[in-house]
């Protein structure tokens, strides 16, 4: 499988790669959906209702309570699989990283084109005026952050019932579409829209790389099991 993967990186010249939560867990950042993610562990509410526009709006002390404790991953360092993106993308084979994570490990490591589909917690901006604000504004404060106007500072991140950031969208789509390899790693495959993105791929090989199976495993060419920067860095 490995030297399989390797001859189709070699012979590919438009490789994007898709990525979800399990692509950053090797940095310390926990998944949403294994045995030990974040939507498994007891909360007074349900971690899917937490993240909602909704439960923003109506609750919003608990909500930064529990975006402060476990969205927010700031000591976190990009880890093999972030620097290999990045390293493949220097060369010219990865012409885009379109990713389900808001943690900007992705930049961080060095890629230069990376569509964020979900946001970054490390943009911030202010309901009322509009201004930006960075990470630190939401970590600062003990209680809903405020702008210097009295505004709520809002996480650029999209919440559940939010619709993605439409630029975003198209981008990720157009790269998806010109690519003749397609990385899907680290996604349980069933967070919509963004899932649903693989259907727009028409390319020669569409590869897998996950830890856990999906119920899509049967529309790709090749599936590697194993952690995503242990296998990338072999490459």
């Amino acid at each position: 499988m490995l030297s399989r993967l390797k001859e189709i990186i070699n012979n590919s010249s438009d490789i994007v790669f898709f990525g979800g939560a399990g692509v950053s867990t090797e940095s310390g950042i926990p998944d949403f959906r294994s045995a030990d993610g974040l939507y498994m562990m007891n909360y007074k509410y349900p971690p899917e209702s937490i993240l909602s526009h909704t439960f923003f709006t109506e609750h919003t002390k608990e909500f930064f309570e529990f975006y402060r404790k476990n969205m927010i991953f700031t000591d976190a360092k990009p880890n093999a699989a972030h620097l290999k993106l990045a390293e493949l993308e220097k060369v010219k084979k990865l012409k885009a990283v379109v990713t389900q994570n808001i943690d900007g490990l992705h930049t961080a490591a060095g890629s230069k084109t990376v569509f964020e589909l979900h946001g970054s917690t490390l943009r911030n901006y202010c309901m009322k005026c509009g201004k930006f604000h960075g990470v630190e504004s939401i970590l600062k404060s003990a209680d809903v952050p405020k702008c210097e106007c009295g505004g709520i500072i809002k996480p650029d991140v999209v919440l559940y019932e939010e619709s993605l950031d439409e630029e975003t969208v198209n981008g990720a789509i157009n790269a998806i579409k010109k690519a003749d390899t397609l990385i899907v790693a680290g996604t349980s495959l069933r967070v919509y829209p963004a899932a649903g993105f693989i259907r727009y791929f028409s390319g020669d090989n569409l590869i897998l790389i996950n830890k856990d199976s999906t119920e899509m495993d049967n529309r790709f060419d090749l599936i590697v099991n194993g952690k995503i920067g242990e296998i990338l860095s072999l490459i």
